[in-house]
């Protein structure tokens, strides 16, 4: 389940999860990325990852669908999670074109924070 929560920068969405990613989660990603930023302005995404038990089929293709609209948006993610999948998909994330990606452990939120406002 995927939960918005107050961000420490006008330019990021900060976000938690839990469990298995669904269309709809995604769906509710890219309404709140439209109703702040449009279709052309920047943002970065500030993601902490408590549990992470996969994807569905159908999220991984509205995930597909979202980052080909919205990827010449996104300026920075900051991914936190104790998992070293995340962080390799962070790290991924980072050789895609205009995205800086970086992993984070749970006890580095505030270093996380730093980093994307800077």
């Amino acid at each position: 389940m995927l939960a918005f929560v107050p961000s420490k920068d006008t330019e990021t969405i900060a976000m938690e999860f839990n469990g298995k990613a669904t269309q709809e989660d995604l769906e509710k990603f890219d309404k709140v990325t439209q109703e702040k930023f449009g279709e052309k302005g920047g943002f970065n995404v500030y993601l902490v990852v408590h549990d992470f038990d996969g994807a569905s089929a159908k999220a991984m293709f509205e995930e597909v669908k979202i980052d080909v609209k919205r990827w010449s948006q996104y300026n920075k993610l900051a991914v936190v999670s104790d998992k070293s999948l995340l962080g390799a998909m962070a790290q991924f994330a980072g050789y895609l074109p205009g995205v800086q990606a970086k992993h984070f452990d749970l006890d580095e939120m505030e270093t996380a924070w730093e980093w994307i406002k800077n």
